[in-house]
């Protein structure tokens, strides 16, 4: 096993867990997430509670062979989606005083957001950017 697999197989185990208690969490503690889902998403409740299975299922399907490149790309994907909840996070906890998180924690979650979409897609060895071997240039 090559040292960019090893990593990968790291990185997956811990996105898989993060993905696990954030999923659980969903579940178990709705609430915390309600106050994030922007206005426009109808049934908000449904959404948060299907956001947790959709975590726990994409968690699972990280650790398995079959599953874990679709797993990958669905949860890239859903990342993608949630970006709108972790914006309206920062502006409503900022502009009403609801959290008192600040600009040190939300500033860096909102840019950490591609990053999360990059490290799912290469967890699941959809990618290997930017491991990949770059082909040597060849002399004409």
């Amino acid at each position: 096993m090559t040292s960019i697999e090893i990593g990968r197989t790291a990185l997956r185990w811990l996105l898989a867990a993060i993905y696990l208690a954030a999923g659980v969490l969903h579940i178990a503690a709705p609430h915390a997430f309600l106050t994030i889902v922007p206005g426009w998403v109808p049934f908000p409740r449904e959404v948060v509670f299907v956001t947790g299975l959709c975590e726990i299922a994409g968690a699972a399907g990280l650790m398995t062979g079959r599953w874990r490149w679709l797993a990958a790309v669905m949860l890239a994907l859903y990342a993608v989606c949630v970006f709108p909840a972790n914006i309206k996070h920062a502006i409503d906890g900022l502009a009403y005083g609801r959290n008192h998180l600040g600009w040190g924690y939300h500033g860096p979650r909102l840019l950490f957001q591609p990053v999360v979409v990059w490290w799912t897609l290469f967890a699941g060895g959809v990618i290997d950017w930017p491991m990949a071997a770059r082909p040597r240039a060849t002399r004409s």
